[in-house]
């Protein structure tokens, strides 16, 4: 990728999209924050505590880059493609698309399989996969014009190896679809220069999900991990920053657990 680079991260105006975001702009790219709420991180003290500004935007821009924060809802295609003609008007190009933008709903431990809720069930597909879908499409355009470009869905250790439970199924197969969305996706646009990979984060630290942690008590919680200790945001950051800006054309329609050892794709 050139000096001049551009990001898209939807869902970064806080935890993991942050994080990306972040470290993103820490390599000098710009980037453009896609979030249904730029003032999100104020719901959790935890991201209250770690932000350095008022909001992730003002963060970006004190690293010395350009940065543009859009309210968009993931889950309405027009209003995805009107951000994304936005990021290629002010910035000139597109380059790297995070599609993070996601999450479940209804609780984790009594969402089961043969029990699932229709509004749950529709409102998470709508969020995680047709989110993921509707971004990728409103960026290939542009992407395809330059010849290149680096796609990174977010999926989840969820979506590889179901809970022993059986609970939070809907969330586990939306995710599944995005990770066998961006391996059509790759077959698709490599003969147009674009590599695309998934993401799939386990037991993450997020402000949010360490107050269920917490619940379920840290050491027990870091124990489930070969590493013996609790993921971070920025541990994902860094391993999108290696495909969107470091990684091998060579290197697409792959999915990247970052998971502490736990979880395994085969």
């Amino acid at each position: 990728m050139s000096s001049d680079t551009t990001a898209i991260v939807t869902g970064g105006a806080r935890g993991i999209g942050r994080a990306i975001a972040v470290q993103l702009a820490d390599r000098g790219v710009d980037v453009a924050i896609a979030d249904i709420d730029l003032r999100a991180h104020e719901a959790y003290e935890r991201e209250r505590e770690q932000m350095s500004a008022p909001d992730v935007v003002t963060e970006l821009r004190e690293r010395g880059v350009d940065a543009l924060g859009i309210e968009t809802d993931v889950t309405d295609p027009d209003a995805v493609e009107a951000m994304a003609d936005t990021v290629a008007e002010e910035f000139g190009r597109i380059d790297v698309v995070v599609a993070n933008a996601g999450g479940g709903v209804g609780p984790i431990d009594d969402t089961f399989a043969s029990e699932l809720r229709v509004d749950h069930l529709q409102a998470t597909v709508e969020r995680n996969l047709y989110g993921t879908i509707y971004t990728c499409v409103a960026v290939a355009p542009y992407m395809k014009a330059q010849g290149d470009g680096r796609i990174i869905t977010v999926s989840s250790g969820s979506g590889l190896e179901a809970s022993e439970t059986g609970s939070y199924a809907h969330y586990g197969a939306a995710k599944a679809g995005v990770v066998m969305y961006t391996k059509y996706l790759a077959q698709d646009v490599a003969e147009d220069g674009i590599a695309a990979n998934v993401l799939a984060p386990g037991t993450i630290g997020t402000g949010r999900l360490m107050e269920s942690f917490e619940k379920q008590g840290t050491e027990e919680v870091a124990a489930r991990q070969a590493v013996n200790r609790i993921g971070t945001p920025e541990d994902c950051a860094e391993v999108v920053e290696f495909l969107a800006l470091d990684a091998p054309s060579y290197l697409t329609g792959s999915v990247v657990p970052i998971d502490g050892g736990r979880v395994r794709c085969y």
